[in-house]
């Protein structure tokens, strides 16, 4: 398909929802509209799926492609993904499989081990753990302190606490699950924070590392990320030939393993021992102005309507490869 036939497509843009990240996702749906427009594109919808009447006036539009920019719950688990193979409307990003697992940290972390990617040492638990005096002792023992607590299935650190006594890790573990059933107690690995966008499928690239900074804050939490990026992204990161090298290897890995298409964006630990450790595989990453992705793909010369356009061409060619 030339670009001036793919310019005239009618493209819904798909936003909001109902997960923590229904703002940011707002945000990175009109970021994407704009760049879309730049582009050339003439036939932009965007859409808070949460709307009342989201899907009579989807159902209406007779879209030809979705653009989706949701994020955490029913964005980036498979759902969305799944109502869209239904009716057969091809759509950006990783299919109902690869979302799924990939939103999963449980599910995701056996992913990463079968590829050969360092993940730090942890255990799920559900809501009982936070009760009971013999786990909450056990944990502490295995993991040392400081301890990372995190939902299994939710983005932008939402639900998630670092915890440094005793007494906090029953609390942390309650304020997890209030997002899910299942809950991650993790190791905290200390080192320098850095993210890894890997853009494509069939032969994915990887873009320029982001190093994360945050001198006020214990982990890159909310606060910070909302934050303009100059204040926090380092590009690129300042690593070594090899830790470049392996941190390199180990996105290409994770998206493949996981399945993704389009694009995802990995956040690794670099320990002081040059050792690269995952922490989660982004399968819609952050697209407002701030956000890692952009700002990457912008130090790699590819501007943020052109990285679009690619993203709707990519999703229009698997619809093409799953027929």
């Amino acid at each position: 398909m030339t670009r001036d036939v793919l310019f005239r497509l009618h493209i819904a843009i798909l936003a909001g929802g109902w997960s923590d990240e229904r703002n940011i996702s707002m945000e990175s749906g009109q970021h994407c509209l704009e760049a879309l427009t730049e582009a050339g594109f003439k036939d932009l919808t965007l859409f808070n799926v949460a709307d009342p009447d989201f899907v009579d006036r989807f159902s209406a539009g007779h879209f030809d492609f979705a653009f989706i920019t949701m994020h955490g719950r029913y964005g980036e688990d498979g759902c969305i993904q799944g109502f869209l193979e239904t009716i057969h409307i091809p759509y950006t990003f990783s299919g109902v499989l690869a979302s799924a697992l990939g939103n999963d940290k449980v599910a995701a972390k056996v992913m990463y081990r079968n590829a050969g990617i360092p993940v730090p040492r942890g255990e799920t638990v559900d809501i009982s753990a936070a009760d009971d005096s013999e786990t909450i002792d056990r944990l502490i023992e295995e993991l040392s302190f400081p301890i990372f607590v995190k939902p299994s299935a939710n983005g932008s650190s939402y639900g998630v606490t670092r915890v440094n006594k005793h007494e906090e890790l029953p609390l942390a573990i309650k304020k997890a699950a209030a997002e899910g059933d299942r809950v991650l107690v993790e190791q905290c690995i200390e080192g320098t924070e850095i993210t890894v966008p890997v853009i494509g499928t069939e032969d994915p690239q990887v873009l320029p590392i982001v190093e994360v900074v945050f001198d006020n804050a214990d982990y890159y939490d909310v606060s910070v990320k909302s934050e303009p990026a100059s204040l926090h992204h380092i590009i690129p990161a300042r690593l070594t030939d090899e830790e470049t090298r392996l941190a390199s290897d180990y996105a290409i890995k994770a998206h493949k393993a996981l399945g993704c298409r389009g694009t995802s964006r990995s956040d690794f630990i670099v320990t002081k021992e040059g050792i690269p450790y995952i922490l989660e595989t982004n399968m819609i990453p952050g697209m407002t102005k701030r956000s890692l992705l952009p700002d990457s793909a912008e130090r790699a010369g590819i501007p943020f309507s052109e990285l679009c356009t690619r993203f709707v061409e990519w999703g229009l060619k698997e619809s093409v490869h799953e027929k």
